[in-house]
């Protein structure tokens, strides 16, 4: 049997690893999951119920590949609040932010065409994006975002047809890119006429500070595609998100979608529009917003206690994920393999193109309890200890010989 020459080609993402469920005992940093606890199910059955009692033939039937209106317009209304340009007309819903970054790729790259990525970046736009072969471009992510000296020297080395970002805590480092650097980003993408691809599923979840412009809004020459969720402020098992873009753009992405899977699901758009009539969606966001500003505290906390010296953490302002820096010569895969059996984080070696760093590590705070995150921190602690020596007496042996 013979694939096509781009799945070959392809690497493993390991994304059904990183949301397989624990095991006994286990505590597990690694998938981005929301706390299961905070999943408004009696509201969400309600508006189920309601949507199928009140258009039951019409929830079961096909729809429209740009999605039920009356839910782009409430998402419409949703991202303007925030400061997003956007329509109606210039919104359409997608399975998940997931598909709108497969679309958005499947509508500009060739094999061979530049894309730049973050580095680290998220594992999933990896997958994604490898289907289309790309030549990736990997800009390092500083504490204020992508690097923008060497993401110039880059553009001027290469043409970059698209560049995708995450630049609200960015997965997996949870940086936020400065204003000065959006700015900057944008400008470079007027000069070297490249598109961007803004992905935001964790904008709404700061904790702490004052937030900023998205790209989008700040964009004047129609260059930026802004991507949204539910699955992170609502609920990941519905499936549903959403990108906004001018009307030229969202018109080429949903014929695009409509060879894809031809519509996304009537019944859950219906039924989303349903609980957001009469839920007030903003509370529940300012209750996630609690609850993970805890969680987080205290992963930074228990890190700071047990961290050993000369291994960095940063420290978000929100989003889902803590980042890990090793020191020289230390190995996050190796780490995972000797502490995997009590805790599991993900490694950076699947979070760059070109999947061959190895002193980054991820950690999930949102989905695990309180007491778990001490219980795990406390054995990965343990276990970087162990690394470190290991390294130490490695090096003192090569000093030696």
């Amino acid at each position: 049997m013979q694939f096509a020459q781009r799945i070959d080609d392809q690497m493993d993402s390991n994304l059904e690893a990183l949301l397989a469920a624990p095991a006994a005992g286990q505590v597990s940093f690694a998938g981005g999951l929301p706390d299961p606890q905070l999943f408004p199910e009696r509201e969400l059955s309600s508006a189920f119920s309601q949507a199928l009692t009140t258009a039951g033939a019409q929830c079961l039937q096909y729809a429209s590949a740009a999605g039920y209106e009356p839910l782009r317009q409430k998402i419409a209304h949703f991202l303007r609040r925030d400061g997003v340009p956007a329509s109606t007309n210039t919104v359409m819903l997608t399975q998940g932010a997931q598909q709108a970054l497969d679309l958005t790729a499947r509508l500009f790259i060739n094999p061979g065409d530049g894309l730049v990525v973050e580095g680290p970046t998220y594992a999933g736009a990896l997958a994604a994006f490898d289907a289309y072969q790309p030549h990736y471009l990997s800009i390092p992510v500083r504490s204020d975002g992508m690097d923008m000296t060497i993401l110039r020297q880059t553009l001027e080395q290469h043409p970059v047809k698209l560049l995708y970002t995450v630049p609200d805590f960015q997965n997996p480092t949870g940086t936020v890119m400065s204003l000065r650097k959006r700015k900057q980003l944008l400008a470079l993408a007027r000069e070297f006429d490249f598109i961007i691809l803004e992905d935001a599923p964790y904008r709404s979840l700061r904790y702490r500070g004052i937030g900023l412009p998205t790209l989008r809004e700040l964009d004047t020459d129609d260059r930026v595609i802004h991507v949204g969720s539910f699955s992170k402020i609502l609920s990941p098992g519905l499936r549903l998100g959403w990108l906004t873009a001018t009307p030229a753009l969202l018109s080429r992405l949903i014929t695009l979608k409509s060879g894809a899977d031809l519509e996304t699901s009537n019944l859950m758009m219906r039924a989303i529009d349903s609980y957001l009539n009469t839920n007030d969606l903003g509370q529940h966001i300012r209750q996630l917003r609690s609850t993970y500003a805890a969680k987080q505290e205290a992963m930074s906390t228990a890190l700071q206690a047990g961290l050993p010296q000369g291994v960095g953490c940063s420290q978000p302002d929100g989003g889902f994920f803590l980042w890990v820096t090793l020191p020289e010569g230390c190995d996050s895969e190796r780490i995972l393999s000797r502490c995997r059996d009590h805790v599991t984080f993900v490694p950076s070696t699947t979070l760059y193109a070109a999947r061959n760093d190895r002193r980054g590590i991820r950690l999930a705070f949102t989905n695990p309890s309180t007491d778990d995150i001490q219980r795990g921190c406390a054995e990965l602690c343990n276990s970087i200890r162990q690394e470190l020596v290991m390294v130490n007496s490695t090096k003192q042996l090569q000093q030696r010989n």
